[in-house]
């Protein structure tokens, strides 16, 4: 029996959200309930436009990874891209190849390919160096590689890391790091994939290209205030689409003087733009005389050349117009929205003379969308803004080449695509090549130009994700009582499990199910000749990253995410690390794991029409951190039951009478229990969940019961 919770919610909480953002009761419970209560996290639940991402020069040192790259393009140096063997490794190095080829660089890649270890390798270093290579970019990895970097510093090659992973304390000695967890970085949003900050160096690369980089200029504007007696003076400077510096300060006409103020000293060099010139230059002149000249350009001009709709509109209106000010109360300033319109302006017109651009953007979302949801990332802020554009680009534009192929080999529906069926069949499918051995299939699928090769790949990734099932099914079947004895005893509190028969390229696979099974943090080891190599994946507030690093410098390489980690040891020192485990113990404390399920709302039956099923639409893509909506309604009519399934019926196709309406509800497994608890013309309440079943092309609203009671 499940058991099911209901947060409290009260009027004063639902209804600002209501008036605020146009939406109705249920669902400003339901963001009350999750949490999502702030204006920037509902946006992103609102809302799809690409403007709604972070801009690519607020990662830390992008700015410097652009100009090293360009110059290694403009001088002919040899380039290589080395990345990770799973999907978002495969993906980062897509995304950057895809570009760095397409604009004609010295470009080649490498991943780490049979038994190699994660993270970059002494053997492609000298591999590279060997040919005369100058510049390596890491995608997805890097972070920890210091030995390897430094390797190549001696030999004279430059070396760009750009990851996502947890930064270690002591960074590589590259010439340049690019991660949004750095200590020192200002992205507003830290937990994106390897492949999203990869995307983002291309976007940079792209913006470096037009005649807007590397361009200064400073935003001024200009409000009396009439209460007050005084005139707000507020100037933003930007470069490269980021605020590099703001100004506030207040003039109290006739006391002030100018002398008394920053703003000279702000202003001076600068490009200043302003929205309505000659208000401002009066106002100027007014203030401080016409002896002192503010050389003023005209904001307005330029952006109605773009967005003519805008060209009647008061600085004051364009605040009250902005998307972005709706939900974030910081922007609701005439300077902040003064500074969005800018950007909006500068990628319209950079889009609208780069069609390109495009065109390229929706590949690598594509990509990007699947490696937020293969890594786990969690599903809110940009990266639900990468997951829609994913599959709308998949179903508008097509699936882009190599996706293609795939998604006809696993018989995948385009027009319905969900982030389900990315999850559970298409990342699956690719990351099977990387965990075999062989992520190079992946990443020729994704960018070969042959349309005979990438079928034969795609035929290969079917072939390998087979391979990978049933080689995860016998070893788990082999293991499974060393497991269960090794969680009692680690203390119920951790299962380690070190055998020869786990595939290298699976252990995160099998650490997985292990946790999944016996409910702990789970440590999966097998070897690679004299090397150790083992994952950890991690429940119950348990860091994996947090609990190596307590090893101090015992591992070769080792990182991650909080979730999942990997690492890897001299086999020599095995009963060490067995034995430190063991110490570990008594500071390692679970959570408890909670076997209640919460409910997103209570609906009664005259709530169960055809359109509560858009609020699926509205939560879209569902994954880490935004779980699938839950439910819970009482005395609900069953007017028809049958048993199904193919080889031995188990399951309930139940039809649910909803007052006007009647649903159809699956309840898996649970096919045993019609005309014994469960019959025809009885009420039962229901938790469940709702989906849309196609089938020959129509759409039909369900509910997947979890539980009848």
């Amino acid at each position: 029996m499940i058991n099911w919770n209901k947060t409290p919610v009260t009027s004063s909480q639902i209804q600002p959200l209501c008036s605020k953002y146009n939406i109705d009761q249920i669902l400003a419970s339901i963001f009350v309930r999750r949490g999502v209560t702030d204006g920037k996290d509902i946006l992103y639940y609102l809302e799809e436009d690409l403007r709604f991402q972070n801009e690519p020069f607020m990662l830390p040192n992008m700015d410097d990874a652009v100009e090293r790259i360009v110059q290694a393009m403009e001088e002919g140096e040899k380039i290589l891209i080395f990345g990770d063997s799973d999907v978002d490794g495969v993906t980062s190095t897509a995304i950057l190849y895809h570009y760095l080829k397409k604009a004609g660089a010295q470009v080649q890649w490498r991943l780490p390919m049979d038994d190699d270890a994660y993270g970059l390798s002494i053997a492609a270093v000298d591999d590279f160096a060997s040919q005369e290579g100058t510049l390596i970019i890491t995608v997805d990895c890097g972070i920890s590689n210091n030995v390897e970097v430094a390797h190549a510093n001696d030999l004279g090659i430059d070396v760009i890391v750009t990851d996502h992973h947890n930064p270690p304390e002591n960074l590589p000695e590259a010439i340049v790091v690019i991660d949004p967890k750095l200590p020192e970085s200002i992205y507003p949003f830290k937990d994106i994939s390897g492949a999203a900050v990869a995307y983002k160096l291309v976007s940079a690369l792209r913006y470096a290209t037009t005649d807007f980089y590397n361009s200064e200029l400073c935003i001024l504007e200009l409000t009396e205030n009439q209460t007050h007696n005084c005139v707000e003076v507020d100037c933003v400077k930007i470069k490269n689409n980021v605020r590099v510096k703001t100004l506030h300060e207040v003039i109290r006409p006739g006391i002030t003087s100018i002398y008394d103020l920053k703003l000279p000293y702000f202003l001076q060099g600068q490009l200043i733009y302003t929205w309505d010139v000659t208000y401002t230059r009066n106002l100027l002149k007014n203030l401080f005389g016409s002896g002192i000249e503010f050389n003023l350009n005209d904001l307005r001009q330029m952006i109605s050349t773009a967005i003519p709709a805008l060209k009647s509109k008061s600085a004051k209106e364009l605040t009250n117009l902005s998307l972005i000010a709706k939900y974030i109360e910081d922007e609701k300033s005439v300077i902040n929205s003064l500074y969005n319109l800018y950007v909006s302006f500068c990628k319209k017109t950079i889009n609208s003379k780069n069609p390109d651009f495009v065109a390229d953007e929706k590949y690598d979302l594509q990509l990007v969308g699947l490696a937020a949801l293969a890594d786990i990332m969690p599903m809110k802020n940009e990266n639900r803004i990468f997951v829609k554009n994913a599959i709308l680009s998949i179903k508008k534009d097509k699936p882009c080449k190599g996706l293609a192929e795939l998604f006809a080999k696993l018989k995948i529906n385009c027009d319905i695509i969900t982030s389900t069926d990315l999850s559970w069949a298409v990342i699956p499918a690719l990351n099977a090549a990387g965990r075999l051995g062989q992520p190079d299939v992946a990443l020729k699928l994704l960018i070969s130009e042959s349309g005979e090769e990438r079928q034969m790949l795609a035929d290969r990734i079917v072939e390998l994700n087979e391979e990978r099932k049933n080689l995860v099914q016998t070893t788990v079947f082999q293991v499974h009582d060393k497991a269960q004895q090794s969680v009692a005893e680690h203390q119920n509190k951790l299962c380690v499990v070190v055998d020869e028969n786990i595939h290298q390229g699976l252990t995160g696979l099998f650490a997985a199910k292990l946790m999944s099974d016996f409910g702990v943090p789970a440590i999966a080891v097998t070897f690679n000749k004299d090397i150790c190599i083992g994952s950890i994946r991690s429940n119950r507030s348990f860091i994996a990253t947090d609990y190596l690093d307590t090893f101090g410098d015992f591992f070769i390489n080792h990182g991650g995410h909080n979730a999942a980690a990997g690492f890897s040891f001299e086999r020599h020192k095995l009963e060490e690390f067995l034995g430190k485990i063991q110490l570990s113990l008594p500071r390692i404390n679970l959570t408890e794991e909670n076997s209640t399920v919460n409910i997103d709302a209570e609906l009664p039956v005259s709530f169960l029409t055809p359109e509560i099923f858009n609020l699926l639409d509205i939560f879209e893509p569902y994954g880490n951190d935004n779980e699938e909506l839950v439910f819970f309604s009482k005395q609900i009519k069953v007017i028809d039951a049958m048993k199904v399934g193919k080889k031995d019926p188990m399951h309930l196709k139940l039809t649910f009478e909803c007052g006007k309406f009647k649903f159809p509800g699956m309840y898996w497994g649970q096919g045993n229990r019609l005309n014994s608890d469960i019959k025809i013309g009885n009420s039962y309440d229901i938790l469940f969940t709702m989906n849309k079943n196609y089938f020959n092309g129509v759409s039909t609203n369900q509910l997947i019961i979890k539980e009848l009671y």
